[in-house]
């Protein structure tokens, strides 16, 4: 009896010393408070909380554990958070990816039962600027607020506003907002001097000979898009030519995806004169519900004291006739004429952003500087229309540098998003259209310099 009260000692002492030294060889347990949600607030936030993009919030334990396994396939799978930039090519400040450690965290704390943890382990939150924002406004205003129909074709519409600014203003940041992102294709600015005649807060817009399916007639040849010509005198105000009639063409806008214009990383700013206005375009797409009084706010922040530099929003576009810009029906990887650009001045290169359609597929930048020398700064090997996103750099241009922009589409049948395989498509307004449109954002230190100014040639929308 002795001998068997002694076995069961040993071996109970036995599993005691093994469950110790288990205990203090074990991985620390994966929580939200110490690990998973200082992930979040530095690469999902932004999105991921109420009245920004994403469909679910972030910012508390509460809100973010039942999304835990959708969460571990969404980074295991670089879906999340949405970067497009070929790793290899350019070095970008506001790149969000996740490192490999970032997406081991995530993966463990769904797999070991997405614990909450000890909340002192928990940063402070982040005070994001409240109703939506992304940008903590000093002004806001409104643009008109305009019906969307259940179904149809709604043309691109342009409105005019007053500026608010009554004295020349320098601007630090601008956000564009739609009160209705669902029906939102995009929405963009041109700022501009007043015209006299122009009518504030009246829908402008160009209407267009379709066909059946919507698209632009060519009335040259019957079948696709717009003819161009040479423009008799001014063009009358109240018109779309009238409404971008000395301006520098888009300056800001509101994409899916697209963060805040902000330029106080650079100590620069956006020059606004007195006497401006500011003429917004709404593109909105009917998606089977009608919008009563969709709108469009713009928010801006206001330099204290004059910048150091001055922000040039800068955009361009590859050729837009038919007989250049034609993507064949079912062809995997067409290649659509080049944007080339020449630098008439010594700049500096702070952001870069690819715009194309649901057939866009691929878009790259590359610089030839005046020794020859070759550098592709941006490649953006599978583009999403549903994440257009503003990639952040920052690159010394010399006076007589080249930047070549290469953008290829897929209208095949293998584009999930393609409406339409067997038909040739053309540049054009809608969504079922396709565009090549790179933008670009200039720093320069002669802040009287202009968008103008910059480049060589008209090359700049």
């Amino acid at each position: 009896m002795r001998t068997k009260v002694l076995i069961v000692g040993l071996t109970l002492g036995t599993l005691a010393l093994a469950a110790d030294t288990s205990s203090a060889g074990a991985t620390p347990a994966v929580t939200f408070n110490k690990d998973v949600l200082p992930i979040l607030q530095r690469n999902c936030q932004g999105c991921h909380r109420p009245g920004q993009i994403a469909p679910m919030s972030f910012l508390t334990y509460e809100s973010t554990r039942p999304w835990a396994k959708a969460m571990k396939a969404a980074v295991a799978s670089k879906k999340m958070p949405p970067w497009g930039a070929d790793p290899k090519i350019g070095h970008f400040t506001n790149d969000r990816s996740l490192k490999q450690g970032d997406v081991d965290i995530i993966a463990k704390w769904a797999d070991t039962g997405a614990a909450l943890g000890d909340p002192k382990d928990a940063p402070a939150p982040i005070d994001w600027p409240p109703d939506g924002w992304q940008i903590k406004p000093d002004v806001i205003v409104q643009g008109p607020r305009l019906d969307v129909p259940a179904a149809g074709l709604v043309e691109w519409t342009w409105v005019v506003i007053p500026s608010p600014f009554k004295e020349d203003t320098w601007i630090t940041s601008v956000e564009l907002r739609p009160s209705n992102p669902t029906v939102t294709h995009h929405s963009c600015l041109a700022l501009g001097p007043h015209k006299p005649g122009m009518d504030y807060n009246q829908p402008i817009w160009q209407d267009k000979q379709r066909d059946a399916n919507g698209d632009e007639i060519d009335q040259r040849k019957g079948v696709g898009g717009t003819t161009g010509g040479a423009p008799q005198g001014p063009p009358p105000v109240n018109t779309v030519g009238g409404v971008l009639a000395g301006t520098n063409g888009i300056e800001e806008c509101y994409e899916p995806g697209r963060a805040a214009a902000d330029f106080r990383p650079y100590n620069a700013a956006k020059l606004i004169r007195a006497g401006t206005d500011i003429a917004i375009n709404y593109h909105f797409t009917p998606n089977g519900t009608a919008v009563k009084g969709a709108n469009i706010a713009i928010g801006f922040t206001v330099a204290k004291e004059p910048p150091k530099y001055r922000y040039l929003a800068m955009s361009a576009s590859a050729p837009q006739d038919h007989d250049r810009f034609a993507i064949p029906a079912n062809d995997p990887n067409w290649e659509s004429p080049s944007v080339d650009v020449e630098f008439a001045r010594d700049v500096d290169l702070v952001g870069l952003m690819p715009h194309m359609h649901v057939r866009g597929k691929q878009m790259s930048f590359e610089l030839t500087y005046p020794d020859g020398r070759k550098e592709m700064i941006l490649d953006v090997p599978k583009y999403d229309f549903n994440w257009q996103i503003w990639y952040d750099t920052a690159i010394k241009v010399p006076k007589g540098t080249k930047m070549h922009v290469v953008a290829h589409f897929d209208n095949s049948p293998n584009n999930k998003y393609n409406p339409n395989p067997n038909k040739t498509v053309y540049y054009g307004d809608m969504t079922w259209d396709e565009m090549m449109f790179p933008s670009y954002g200039l720093v320069v230190e002669d802040k009287t310099l202009d968008q103008k100014m910059v480049l060589k040639g008209r090359t700049y929308f």
